[in-house]
């Protein structure tokens, strides 16, 4: 339930927060007319996205049948590099996002192209929903304990906050920090990344791929993670109640590599301008 609330909390305001800046900036130069542009893409992008769970759904039956270990496996380690990669790129460009979707939205208005404003809705909102789609199903199949109304309960209770805060921001809740909630969301996608890493090294260690080694720990007395609180952990933050030292291993290096990647490395700073009249330095 802790993983599937954050994905969906994060990847829901995301969309939000596209749709919001479609229609904010429509008011703002007077087009609120082409506000059905927008919803309509957006309302495709929800019905699209929809129908991709429908399908992985049905796909996974026959695909587990051809071979459970290593389409899990392929799942979990495509989900831990995109996830990686969604992080990364929001730490990159998510201050640029804002800008470049008022620019198309001019572009649109000039050229009287006024469906690219729908195609824009869609397309932010079917990417979050596919990525969506995809770590639900990686986040699922690594899970230690199978309950599928708390995985949609945490899922619904993501969507729903993410509604609240993208419908809060645009009405006037200006005080809710953008930068905070990313950075905070991105701590949690870390850690689920990482517990998705360690269990397909995991998987691997038990296929025979990588080396076997023995039990790091057992807390399984205190806290199981077959249990109500210790799966919804698994889910959060992959916790395991008797991982192989290759397990804790693979997990601490992904957390180290990873978070050196998202978090030291921040959006790129723009070059300094000399002041008018003044020659800059190399150019003397």
């Amino acid at each position: 339930m802790g993983g599937t609330f954050v994905i969906t909390l994060r990847e829901g305001f995301e969309a939000a927060l596209i749709m919001g800046i479609v229609y904010t900036y429509l008011q703002k130069i007077g087009a609120e007319r082409h506000y059905r542009y927008a919803t309509r893409g957006g309302l495709l992008g929800v019905l699209a996205s929809v129908a991709l769970g429908v399908l992985v759904t049905a796909l996974s039956g026959p695909l587990l049948d051809l071979g459970p270990d290593v389409i899990s496996l392929a799942v979990i380690l495509v989900a831990v590099i995109v996830l990686t990669w969604h992080g990364y790129w929001m730490q990159q460009h998510a201050r640029a996002v804002k800008g470049d979707v008022q620019r198309r939205i001019d572009e649109a208005q000039a050229s009287h192209r006024l469906w690219i404003i729908g195609v824009l809705a869609f397309t932010g909102v079917f990417r979050e929903g596919a990525e969506t789609v995809l770590f639900l199903w990686g986040l699922l199949t690594q899970a230690t304990s199978p309950s599928g109304w708390a995985s949609a309960t945490g899922a619904v209770l993501g969507l729903a906050m993410a509604a609240t805060l993208g419908w809060a921001i645009f009405r006037g809740g200006r005080h809710i920090s953008l930068q905070r909630f990313f950075a905070v969301t991105s701590v949690f996608l870390l850690l689920l990344a990482a517990g998705m890493f360690s269990t397909g090294a995991g998987r691997l260690e038990a296929m025979g791929v990588l080396p076997q080694s023995s039990m790091a720990w057992d807390t399984s007395l205190v806290l199981d993670d077959h249990g109500v609180v210790g799966g919804f952990l698994n889910g959060l933050v992959g916790y395991r109640a008797r991982p192989s030292w290759l397990e804790a291993g693979s997990y601490l290096f992904y957390l180290v590599v990873a978070g050196a990647l998202l978090f030291r490395s921040g959006p790129p700073k723009p070059r300094a301008r000399a002041p008018k009249g003044q020659i800059p330095a190399h150019a003397a």
